[in-house]
């Protein structure tokens, strides 16, 4: 019987020392997301397509689908889980959410990475290198306007050292008027079928 060969690796991620047990061919992404619970690190296209993927690797962007663990031995990696939280947005998180910048969502772990990458590089960009910086992050849903849009707000936030927000303040919760049904039912009004009672 062959046993596998499996490597140890050392990564930082999101701050924390990690050692980890590896296959030769595991990717990155599987490493964060399986091994490490990290999935807002998403798997979208498995073709380095999508951009949903991204993560910083020492702080410049990378499609974690097309990077083997084991590349990532003795470096820093970055998800979205380290950019921000919800008692600390990163301000391309509120400016995504303040910018209508995200439908689904899919995409936008992987567009917030890459954006912040961008204005770490040119902390005020235009909205053409804001746009080829996003190339190779894939959105089927806004249409990209939205998110050029949120990427300016977010380094005009960086730019002015505005503090980080939590998401309370960004939008608060408050409890609904009266408590909702104790089952789905009250939710949508009862309407007869077309064509009963007679008509």
């Amino acid at each position: 019987m062959q046993t596998k060969h499996v490597r140890q690796i050392q990564i930082d991620v999101n701050g924390e020392p990690r050692s980890l047990s590896v296959e030769p061919r595991l990717l990155l992404v599987h490493l964060l997301r399986d091994q490490l619970g990290l999935t807002g690190t998403h798997v979208g296209c498995d073709t380095s397509s999508c951009g949903a993927c991204t993560v910083l690797l020492d702080g410049r962007s990378v499609k974690s689908c097309t990077m083997l663990a084991v590349q990532a031995d003795g470096r820093a990696v970055t998800t979205i889980e380290g950019i921000g939280n919800s008692k600390s947005l990163h301000p391309m998180q509120e400016a995504f959410w303040a910018e209508h910048g995200l439908q689904c969502g899919y995409c936008t772990t992987g567009m917030i990475v890459s954006a912040v990458d961008i204005i770490q590089r040119n902390p005020d960009p235009t909205d053409e290198q804001i746009r080829e910086g996003l190339g190779g992050n894939v959105c089927r849903c806004t249409g990209y306007h939205n998110i050029v849009r949120a990427v300016k707000a977010a380094a005009r936030a960086v730019r002015s050292g505005a503090r980080r927000k939590s998401v309370a303040e960004v939008e608060p919760l408050t409890p609904p008027l009266e408590a909702p049904p104790v089952t789905g039912e009250g939710i949508i009004p009862h309407r007869e079928p077309v064509g009963a009672g007679g008509e």
